[in-house]
């Protein structure tokens, strides 16, 4: 149980973080990333290694953060509680925290997940009507990850990295997601 104390630490943290729209210093056409705000359902159709047949399931929340400056989220998989075993191969609790650049007229994209010690730094811009985020692991591995097949209530996610031999691009994680609360039910 929370005490007053950590109570009033928790909303007001958790108020100055959040903000309710994006920043004015972003324009329209740079907002590469504000119909992610939400929360999402996914399935998982494809996570490290082929899951043989198994239904996977995952969840996604969404917001502006930092004053409208960010868009931060968590990917969370199983749904629900987080799993016994958070470091279990097929296992994620992870967020992405994802800045406007305007010097670069992109964004910088960095997810953490701090069971596993994964780390990820990209950069992310539209192409089309597909958003590519392309980076490295910490590691040093080069990654893509694309949002493709995107409308107001789905979208399809993949991860890919390159393999040892420079050359050959290899799936790590594929995600079909759905709004939770459709916008079009709202």
């Amino acid at each position: 149980m929370l005490t007053t104390l950590e109570n009033d630490f928790d909303n007001g943290f958790l108020n100055a973080l959040r903000a309710p729209a994006r920043a004015a210093t972003i324009a329209a056409a740079d907002d590469c990333y504000g119909w992610m705000i939400g929360t999402w359902e996914m399935d998982v159709l494809h996570y490290r290694v082929g899951l043989g047949g198994v239904r996977r399931r995952g969840e996604i929340h969404c917001g502006w953060v930092l004053e409208g400056r960010a868009v931060q989220d968590v990917w969370i998989m199983p749904p629900g509680d987080h799993p016994d075993d958070p470091a279990a191969a097929h296992s994620m609790y992870g967020s992405t925290l994802r800045i406007w650049d305007p010097a670069l007229q992109a964004w910088r994209v960095t997810f953490v997940n701090p069971a596993t010690g994964q780390r990820n730094d990209l950069i992310g811009r539209r192409i089309g009507r597909d958003l590519v985020q392309i980076g490295t692991r910490a590691d040093g591995t080069p990654i893509r990850w694309n949002f493709t097949e995107i409308t107001q209530d789905s979208f399809r996610w993949t991860g890919v990295a390159l393999a040892q031999d420079g050359v050959t691009w290899t799936l790590q994680a594929e995600f079909q997601a759905r709004r939770s609360t459709p916008v079009s039910a709202r």
